[in-house]
């Protein structure tokens, strides 16, 4: 069964070009490193929750916007070693994340259905 990185971020909304710029690259790189697909996302009806919310999630700052992207891999085995040698890949140290990255939140997932 495959296997889920998702992340949620607050990125800068002055840098919406710059993400998907950063973004692109990465994606490049994932999967060549074995992810089978990168998925970004920009939201546009996130709303606050009474108690939490992606905003309080990622304490998203007024000039910014919450993100929502998710990698899809074959399995969690190639996902860790694929995050091994993309953390290793001179390409993906170049890029510099145009959004303060000590607020990204992720985690993985096994997958459980797909319809």
């Amino acid at each position: 069964m495959t296997y889920v990185d998702g992340v949620v971020a607050a990125v800068p909304k002055a840098n919406k070009d710059q993400y998907l710029k950063h973004a692109t690259l990465a994606a490049a790189i994932f999967r060549k490193h074995g992810a089978l697909s990168v998925t970004e996302c920009w939201g546009n009806d996130v709303p606050e929750g009474k108690n939490n919310s992606l905003h309080t999630a990622v304490m998203r700052k007024d000039d910014e916007e919450i993100v929502f992207s998710w990698i899809k891999w074959p399995s969690k085995e190639v996902r860790d070693a694929g995050w091994a040698k993309i953390m290793e890949d001179p390409e993906m140290q170049k890029h510099e994340m145009p959004f303060d990255g000590s607020r990204m939140i992720f985690g993985g997932f096994d997958v459980m259905m797909e319809a």
